[in-house]
C-alpha cells in the first residue's frame, strides 16, 4: 500500500499535502504523560521498546498525522559511546563527563561497536512495523554530528556554545576528530534504523544557528551530507530529510543528495522555495507558538499553502510542538493542513 508521506518526499502525486509535527509524541499529550510515568523516567521510556512504540503511535490515533516519528532521543548516541547521560528536572540533559581532550575522544566507543549497542531503538522500530497501519510511514531520526558534539563538549544545553566555539577556532582539528567519530556512528545507526524498518529518516541539526554561515559547511553541513549520501547510495528508496535550524544565510550554499529540506519557522517559506524548491521537497514551517491560537494556525497554514500550492511540500511546524499546547489545537492544525491542500 502506498504511503502518502513517502510519496510526497519523492514529489509524487498525493491526494493532499501530508502533515506531521516534530515532537508530536510528547508532553502535550496526557496519554504520553501516563506512559512516561509508567516508565519511571525519560531514559527508561527510550530504553523500553513496548512503551516507546506505544507513545510513537499515539499522535496518529489522537491527532491524525500522516507519519509517525520514532520516539527516542538524539543523545542515546553519545550515551552508548560511553558518556554518562542524566535528565535533570528543570535542567534537561546533562553529561557529567564532557569531552575535553583527544584522550577523552579516544576513550569513547566508535563505529559499529557503538551503533550495535542501540538495540532498543531498532527493536522499537521492528515493533512499530508490526503495529502501524500500512498507509502510515515511520520516520527514523538522528541528531546531526554538530548538534551531538555540542552536548558532548559543553556537557549540557547552552545559549553561548562558547566551549564548542572556542574549540572550533583554537583547536579545529580536535573538533573535527569528534565530528568524524560521531559521523561514522551515525551512518551505521541510520542504516540500522532502515534495516529495522524505518520508511524515512531525518537528520536534526537543532543547533545549526550557533555556527556562523562562513563556517557552517566545514563544521556541520558536510558531515550531514556525508551521512545522507551514504544512505542514498545504499537505500535510494528511503527518503532522507535534512533539518538544519536557523540557517537562512546558508540557503544559497545548500547542496547534497537528499530528498527533503526542513524549513525552520525563522526562514521565510517563500525564500526557501525560491532558493531550494526546484531541487528539494520542502517541509514546514509554521511557528510552533501559533498553535496556541486556532485562528493564527489557520491563517499561517493558508499562507504556506498559498506559497507552496501543494507542490513539493510537506506540512510541519518550524520546530517542535511545545508542552502546553492544547491537544485540540494540534488536531485543528492537522485538519487545516489536510483541508487547504485537498486536491
Amino acid at each position: 500500500m502506498s504511503k502518502i508521506f513517502v510519496d510526497a518526499c519523492f514529489r509524487k502525486p498525493t491526494p493532499y499535502t501530508p502533515v506531521w509535527m516534530m515532537r508530536q509524541a510528547g508532553r502535550y499529550l496526557p496519554e504520553y504523560m501516563k506512559v512516561r510515568a509508567q516508565a519511571g523516567n525519560f531514559l527508561n521510556l527510550c530504553h523500553n521498546p513496548e512503551l516507546a512504540a506505544e507513545v510513537t503511535i499515539q499522535p496518529l490515533d489522537i491527532v491524525g498525522v500522516d507519519a509517525a516519528i520514532l520516539f527516542s532521543d538524539i543523545l542515546v548516541i553519545p550515551n552508548e559511546m560511553g558518556m554518562h547521560l542524566e535528565f535533570i528536572k528543570g535542567e534537561g540533559p546533562i553529561f557529567r563527563d564532557p569531552v575535553k581532550t583527544e584522550a577523552d575522544i579516544d576513550a569513547l566507543l566508535g563505529g559499529k561497536e557503538a551503533a550495535d549497542k542501540l538495540t532498543y531503538v531498532y527493536d522499537t522500530i521492528k515493533l512499530l512495523k508490526q503495529k502501524l497501519p500500512e498507509d502510515k510511514a515511520l520516520i527514523g531520526f538522528t541528531g546531526a554530528p554538530w548538534t551531538l558534539a555540542t552536548y558532548m563538549i559543553e556537557g549540557q544545553g547552552t545559549k553561548t556554545y562558547n566551549i564548542c566555539k572556542k574549540m572550533m577556532y583554537s583547536n579545529p582539528e580536535l573538533l573535527h576528530k569528534i565530528l568524524r567519530k560521531v559521523t561514522d556512528i551515525v551512518k551505521l545507526y541510520m542504516e540500522n534504523q532502515i534495516k529495522a524498518g524505518a520508511d524515512v529518516v531525518q537528520i536534526f541539526d537543532s543547533w545549526a544557528a550557533a555556527i556562523e554561515p562562513a563556517k557552517y559547511d566545514e563544521f556541520s553541513w558536510k558531515y550531514m551530507v556525508e551521512i545522507a549520501e551514504y544512505l542514498k547510495e545504499k537505500y535510494p528508496h528511503i527518503p532522507v530529510i535534512m533539518f538544519p535550524k536557523g540557517i537562512p544565510a546558508f540557503l544559497d550554499k545548500v547542496y547534497g543528495n537528499f530528498d527533503v529540506f526542513g524549513v525552520d519557522w525563522g526562514t521565510p517559506m517563500a525564500l526557501a522555495k525560491e532558493k531550494l524548491g526546484d531541487k528539494y521537497v520542502l517541509q514546514g514551517n509554521m511557528e510552533p507558538c501559533r498553535l496556541y491560537s486556532k485562528e493564527a494556525t489557520t491563517k499561517c497554514v493558508e499562507g504556506i499553502q498559498d506559497i507552496m500550492q501543494g507542490e513539493g511540500h510537506i506540512f510541519n511546524l518550524g520546530h517542535g510542538i511545545l508542552p502546553d499546547v492544547p491537544v485540540e489545537n494540534a488536531i485543528h492544525f492537522v485538519k487545516e493542513c489536510q483541508r487547504v491542500s485537498k486536491k
